[in-house]
């Protein structure tokens, strides 16, 4: 597989991967100090887990990312 870089900021040609990018920039790494990697480290888990289990995204109709792979797997097993 050969590895393509694109511009940075330009949604348009990759919009999954800016959108995430900005919104950790915007409401964890400007919000937040550290001390250390590890200290870091065990602030982003805890951010990870709020993003993904307890925070619902408009882009998914008020869903959190968890509630819309749940529902997905369910499909799946039905």
């Amino acid at each position: 597989m050969h590895h393509v870089f694109i511009k940075p900021r330009t949604p348009c040609l990759n919009g999954k991967v800016e959108r995430p990018h900005s919104k950790n920039k915007t409401e964890f790494y400007q919000l937040i100090s550290y001390k250390d990697d590890v200290d870091l480290d065990a602030k982003l888990a805890e951010w990870e887990a709020f993003y993904n289990y307890h925070r619902p995204l408009g882009s998914l109709k008020g869903q959190t990312p968890y509630e819309v792979l749940e529902h997905k797997l369910a499909l799946c097993q039905s």
